[in-house]
């Protein structure tokens, strides 16, 4: 895809990873409008960056906020890219080791803060990409949501969120199928340990531990390398349906 004249929305924009791509998408000349929860980091990264960056405060599974992430991005240029980030976890076995079962209301709000959020701002942003003028293969837009390889492999503790990064895998191959006829790819990153702030502020042996079943390179992944996987989606037009690990080779122990 030709990035001239075209814009972005990354949701979670003011995250390790969600900033990481902001940075690198607007680098490569895409406007970006950084969509997320947090005013103030999501004003400052905006900001930081300068007309190429617009910041939209919001959560995801509010179709008002979304809806004004995507007028924002269509006042930067063809809406041509969506990079769905936002999401979270909380830790919580399906029944504690003293018997207390999982709150169903924790993992309610886990299932709507990833795949809920997820599919709500991809089902708008793709309505109004489907608009777009084709480029000469049909192309009108690229979507790349954010799994984990806990949806594939989740540990214990992990029910809600590997169940929520689950449901995201499970969107990539029949939303790549319902966009086609649009013109509109679609594929997820499914990241391992990734050195977002919130890891590299872990203790030392909370770190290491995590580190330690990755094969090559021995260390978390950098924010930095899941934007260049973001660009590769966005730049191939052959990538689609598909779910992509980005883990070092790292496969989750039980617990």
């Amino acid at each position: 895809m030709d990035l001239a004249g075209r814009s972005a929305i990354v949701t979670g924009g003011a995250g390790g990873l969600g900033a990481a791509c902001v940075r690198h998408l607007t680098g490569l000349g895409l406007k970006t409008v950084v969509f997320d929860l947090h005013e103030g980091r999501t004003k400052e990264l905006a900001d930081g960056i300068g007309p190429a960056a617009t910041a939209v405060s919001g959560d995801v599974t509010d179709d008002d906020a979304v809806l004004a992430a995507i007028a924002a991005a269509q006042q930067l240029g063809v809406l041509s890219v969506v990079v769905n980030v936002a999401g979270g976890g909380i830790a919580g076995r399906t029944v504690a080791r003293d018997g207390t079962p999982h709150d169903k209301d924790a993992f309610v709000k886990v299932m709507n803060m990833n795949a809920i959020g997820t599919f709500n701002v991809t089902r708008l942003a793709a309505s109004a990409m489907s608009r777009n003028e084709p480029t000469e293969d049909g192309e009108r837009g690229v979507v790349v949501n954010t799994a984990s390889i806990a949806g594939l492999e989740g540990q214990a503790g992990q029910l809600a969120y590997g169940a929520a990064k689950a449901a995201i895998l499970g969107m990539t191959l029949p939303m790549a199928r319902d966009l086609a006829p649009a013109g509109i790819r679609v594929c997820a990153i499914a990241p391992g340990t990734m050195g977002t702030p919130i890891m590299l502020g872990a203790p030392d042996a909370l770190k290491a531990r995590l580190v330690e079943t990755i094969q090559f390179p021995k260390r978390m992944g950098k924010p930095e390398e899941f934007a260049l996987l973001v660009e590769s989606i966005v730049r191939n037009p052959y990538l689609n349906g598909e779910n992509i690990r980005l883990d070092g080779a790292l496969r989750f122990p039980p617990k």
